[in-house]
């Protein structure tokens, strides 16, 4: 990745110079199909830059099923049907919380109103959930979130693995939001009825921010 190509504001996150050489190799050398495709494997950072991260939403991995992911956690392809399911369990969760969901699984309009969806391993051979999870990714996670939290950010930590990196958020006026993942082996124990958007508009609203419109994308992006 040359300097040019790398997610603005981010591009001096020591990952980049320290990490991201050995797994763009170790991507190059791997003869399976890896997801998302390289144009996409960035597109969270790019889309929500540093200066305009407001809300974090941890994912695992991208979706090992082709065709799904393009670079943000949990969102998909607008086309594809069905949901995967614990993105069908977020929007069941929406709807409990504020009366509705986006029409597609594409949550790119998240992203542009600063809600930085950020899997903690940006890269997954295909068919094979976590198959890069030991690749080095995680310093990424670690930088980013060290990164946003110097100044108050809302943190959506959903299930084990995104909240054992809580310790890699600085202390602050931040929003912290904990419950287990909207996984179908999980949800039902208290991802359900935890209201995190509302939650997040809340807090938002309190510090005289703009909220976020988690159902409808706004204008630009239809």
């Amino acid at each position: 990745m040359s300097k040019s190509n790398k997610p603005p504001g981010w591009s001096d996150l020591a990952f980049f110079a320290e990490d991201w050489p050995a797994i763009d190799a170790a991507i190059a050398a791997d003869a399976r199909q890896i997801l998302p495709p390289d144009h996409q494997r960035f597109a969270a950072l790019q889309l929500t830059p540093p200066e305009k991260t407001r809300v974090v939403i941890l994912g695992q991995d991208p979706y090992p099923t082709p065709g799904h992911a393009h670079g943000l956690a949990f969102s998909v392809e607008p086309d594809v049907r069905p949901l995967p399911r614990s993105l069908n369990n977020i929007f069941k969760e929406l709807i409990d919380d504020t009366g509705q969901a986006p029409l597609s699984g594409d949550l790119h309009h998240w992203a542009a109103q600063g809600v930085l969806l950020l899997n903690t391993a940006l890269s997954v051979p295909a068919g094979e959930a976590n198959g890069h999870k030991q690749l080095g990714w995680s310093r990424l996670a670690h930088q980013v979130l060290d990164l946003t939290s110097r100044r108050p950010t809302a943190y959506i930590l959903w299930g084990n693995a995104a909240q054992k990196l809580e310790t890699y958020i600085n202390p602050g006026d931040h929003l912290i939001l904990k419950s287990p993942h909207p996984s179908p082996l999980s949800a039902r124990r208290g991802f359900f009825g935890s209201q995190p958007f509302s939650a997040v508009n809340r807090w938002l609203n309190s510090r005289g921010e703009v909220t976020i419109n988690w159902t409808n994308p706004p204008e630009a992006l239809k």
